[in-house]
């Protein structure tokens, strides 16, 4: 096992990464920027390094800083967390060729997976069903054009790196695609440092479920169920849940047996996340891998009991999984809420500010992810994710109700967040009853729904 772990991130994946190491006695050193000097994790851990100013690029994006910071503060190994460098190959060398360890995939499992439009084609070769889309990378306009008349619009335009809904456009018209292409080479660049694009066939009405898989390095795996991601606002994930109500248990089974095959026969390691829509008809289709940690991790490790972070921690150790799909038992129904600084009113805009009171909710069931206190500072340089409110009971509607009790304890004063959006759809029958696709809130709009629960 490790000595002791940089954490390059901020926020709350920080404070998650930090409560591991503590699960595993192991000293962690939080790399943090000026913009983030008060933060939680900086107070908490047990060193912190600035790596930088506010600025992504020069700090959290900043690898000759970041692993500068690890080797001078006696680190042997670093922790990505997700997004920034996370799922950069480049950077997994360049921690490994200085002797320490990168806390994912090693550098060559990333560079196979690096590419969306590589993978598809890579699993789809060990047996996972993939949508239509563009023949690799797009070249130039003319090229995508020419993509889309073949495979058929609607379709969806995706950067190659990156997640969180960022470079992400749908389009109907060879016209709203070339408008579309240049903000999302902008989009992607400016968030992953890569703005190469590839398209796929859009999928009208669509579900959008994932399977959570642990790999170590002798080739033993496992998966972690499935969740669903259905609700969100411009491909961004607002809320998510297992196990998905969109699929029986006989084929939510099968779609699971099919993910961990695929990425065990294609030589994946370490935790991942395979991402598939779902048709009206109950087909499914792979569309990626996210090669790291998932924001919405915790809501397979309340209904396993499995460590997700610990267990990256370990398997980048060398350790063996140590435990078979048999011994994962998957229990009750969990429902994860991000909770953003966003005015719902204002099309989500994001917010920053001093939060002037926080109170996390209790009670059976409830967990609260967050780096969140009285007297801190949002800044307005990141993502506007403040927490995870994640409930868990032993079937849907418990955990609905205990989400009510929960979202209505829940306090963040001082600035504007989603909170009015989550109590709101409690009451919106598609997702009562578990019939919602991905469009559900595009269709209406965040405002629209608060105001119908009203």
């Amino acid at each position: 096992m490790f000595s002791k772990i940089l954490i390059a991130n901020r926020g709350e994946i920080a404070m998650r990464i930090l409560r591991a190491c503590r699960r595993l006695d192991v000293a962690a050193v939080v790399a943090y920027s000026e913009a983030d000097r008060d933060s939680l994790a900086v107070q908490l851990a047990d060193e912190a390094i600035c790596v930088g100013p506010a600025e992504a690029r020069r700090s959290y994006l900043a690898a000759p800083q970041i692993l500068s910071a690890a080797i001078v503060t006696g680190c042997d190994a670093i922790h990505p967390g997700y997004g920034f460098i996370s799922e950069d190959d480049t950077f997994a060398e360049m921690t490994r060729a200085h002797g320490l360890t990168f806390i994912g995939p090693p550098a060559e499992v990333l560079e196979r997976f690096a590419s969306k439009a590589g993978t598809r084609q890579l699993l789809a070769r060990h047996g996972l069903p993939t949508i239509p889309g563009s023949k690799g990378m797009l070249r130039d306009d003319d090229q995508a054009i020419a993509e889309a008349d073949r495979v058929g619009y609607p379709v969806l335009i995706k950067p190659s790196a990156g997640g969180g809904g960022k470079g992400m456009r749908m389009v109907r018209s060879a016209r709203e695609l070339q408008q579309a292409l240049t903000i999302c080479r902008s989009e992607a660049q400016a968030a992953f440092g890569d703005d190469s694009l590839y398209l796929e066939k859009w999928l009208e009405d669509n579900r959008h479920v994932e399977v959570q898989v642990v790999v170590d390095r002798y080739g033993n795996g496992v998966h972690v169920g499935e969740r669903d991601c259905s609700v969100q606002r411009r491909h961004q994930k607002l809320i998510e849940e297992a196990p998905t109500p969109a699929l029986a248990p006989e084929a939510r089974q099968r779609l699971a047996d099919q993910a961990i095959g695929a990425v065990v026969g294609a030589g994946y390691e370490n935790v991942g996340t395979l991402e598939f829509l779902v048709d009206a008809q109950g087909s499914t289709y792979f569309i990626e891998i996210n090669s790291r940690i998932q924001v919405e991790h915790p809501v397979t490790e309340v209904i396993s009991g499995l460590d997700l972070v610990v267990e990256q921690i370990r398997i980048a150790a060398g350790e063996p999984l140590g435990y078979g799909q048999a011994d994962i038992q998957l229990r009750g129904h969990a429902i994860e809420f991000r909770i953003n600084a966003e005015d719902v009113a204002d099309d989500f805009r994001p917010q920053a500010g001093t939060v002037e009171g926080y109170l996390p909710p209790g009670g059976p069931g409830v967990r609260m992810d967050s780096h969140l206190y009285s007297g801190y500072e949002v800044p307005p340089f990141y993502d506007s994710l403040l927490g995870k409110l994640i409930v868990w009971g032993p079937d849907r509607a418990t955990a609905i109700a205990r989400a009510r009790v929960a979202l209505d304890e829940l306090v963040v004063d001082g600035l504007r967040t989603n909170l009015p959006f989550h109590r709101a759809i409690l009451s919106n029958a598609a997702f009562l009853e578990g019939n919602f696709t991905t469009n559900l809130l595009d269709r209406v709009g965040g405002a629209a729904f608060v105001a119908a629960a009203s």
